[in-house]
């Protein structure tokens, strides 16, 4: 990865520089690569796809979600062709290809969820993959009874609070070509997971696969050898990546905006931060920030950002400023 002080480059011509296992191209160069695309979302459904505090617009659905869906449509196609092959090599009948899976990562606030969102939709409008499903991680957490029995519900979102051995099971279960797999599913209301709650995939073409540590690597067993990791079964991922300064200002302004809608629902967990008055709302915020979620950032989301194979790099306004796409 450059560093951050090296400016984006401008895309196909690496005369003079470095060689480097990435191209990067800066918005104007990677809105060019589908100019000729009509976006297939209207400005209603970019409104309402769009997260709290998010700056989505029609624009920015069209000069980088279009492009990044075209890419990703070409890989999918890649894929079918690749499969039909292997298995004529094979000698075999050709069955039905897993599902493309895709992976999605970056920090709290940074506005993956609403990525993931756009992604999906923006996918399933290509003929070639019309069933598309999105999974987050948050499942995956263990429910807030055990967290606190193994004395780290202060540690929520870190790679420790995850099922993982559950996740792994999920992964494996759609790259396995399964007719039907089960999620469980998780409330930001209550803040916990939903029991006996699932959500169930049926068959899709794309599955994306959102949260923060989806790009972890594998853990080294205490006999000294390698498990595997989620990421092992991913044909493609992308990192959600900001300034952590301008993060941390974003995770704060949700927090405060958030007092004034979904932690005034009698059932949120939150509740008891709307009282705060608002210094002191500021002060809890940003106490979450750097005790919670700075840190994991730091020591566990922001390390996996290389494993990605395309990253997303936005501007202090939300706006993505460049993308940086590893080379095949």
């Amino acid at each position: 990865m450059s560093s951050p002080g090296r400016g984006p480059q401008q895309g196909h011509d690496d005369s003079g520089r470095e060689p480097s296992p990435f191209i990067e191209l800066d918005r104007a160069a990677w809105a060019a690569l589908a100019a000729e695309t009509e976006s297939p979302l209207t400005a209603e459904e970019v409104r309402r796809l769009r997260g709290l505090g998010d700056s989505l617009d029609i624009e920015e659905v069209r000069e980088v979600y279009l492009p990044l869906s075209r890419l990703l449509s070409m890989y999918v196609g890649s894929a079918g062709r690749l499969h039909r092959k292997q298995e004529e090599f094979l000698q075999r009948p050709v069955p039905p290809r897993t599902p493309f899976v895709i992976g999605l990562a970056g920090s709290v606030a940074v506005g993956k969820s609403t990525t993931a969102r756009v992604l999906q939709q923006m996918l399933a409008h290509w003929p070639e993959h019309p069933n598309v499903a999105l999974v987050t991680t948050d499942g995956f957490l263990y429910p807030n009874a055990e967290l606190e029995r193994r004395g780290i519900l202060q540690r929520k979102g870190f790679p420790e609070s995850y099922d993982r051995r559950a996740l792994l099971r999920f992964v494996v279960d759609i790259k396995s070509g399964k007719d039907e797999i089960e999620a469980p599913t998780y409330s930001h209301l209550v803040y916990d997971v939903v029991p006996d709650e699932k959500i169930v995939i049926n068959r899709p073409d794309v599955v994306i696969i959102e949260g923060l540590n989806v790009l972890q690597p594998a853990r080294v067993r205490e006999d000294g050898r390698t498990g595997l990791a989620v990421s092992d079964f991913f044909d493609f991922s992308v990192y959600v990546d900001a300034g952590t300064s301008h993060i941390r200002q974003w995770y704060v302004e949700r927090f405060m905006r958030l007092r004034e809608t979904a932690f005034r629902d009698p059932g949120s967990y939150f509740g008891k931060y709307v009282d705060l008055d608002h210094e002191a709302a500021l002060a809890e915020a940003a106490r979450i920030w750097d005790t919670i979620n700075g840190p994991n950032l730091t020591d566990n989301v922001l390390p996996t950002r290389s494993r990605a194979t395309l990253v997303l790099r936005k501007d202090r306004d939300h706006s993505v400023r460049y993308v940086r796409l590893r080379k095949l």
